[in-house]
């Protein structure tokens, strides 16, 4: 069991889907960011990752349950998972990407 699956929310299988696109650790998670995490994982990982896994993301980073998050900032996270995805599109079509 490594760092990610210390975290409020976090268990073996998150760690191991977010460890499989390269975070390890509760800094590089905050320096990616849950939404960019969240949708480097829909693209990356074996397992396609829930809403819930943004919201248990943002609540380990916060020392929060991710039920908590769901109620509390789910609006600002949907548009902000929106607006990533938004210039995704606008840059693919220019021929260039978006890394965190």
């Amino acid at each position: 069991m490594g760092e990610l699956s210390k975290l409020k929310g976090l268990g073996p299988k998150s760690e191991k889907c977010l460890n499989e696109i390269g975070i390890k650790t509760r800094d590089e998670l905050a320096e990616t960011g849950p939404v960019q995490a969240f949708l480097r994982l829909r693209e990356e990982c074996s397992v396609k990752p829930s809403l819930n896994f943004l919201y248990a993301m943002v609540g380990a980073l916060e020392g929060k349950h991710w039920a908590d998050i769901a109620k509390s900032e789910k609006d600002r996270l949907l548009m902000e998972l929106e607006g990533y995805q938004e210039l995704e599109s606008v840059l693919r079509e220019e021929g260039a990407a978006i890394r965190a």
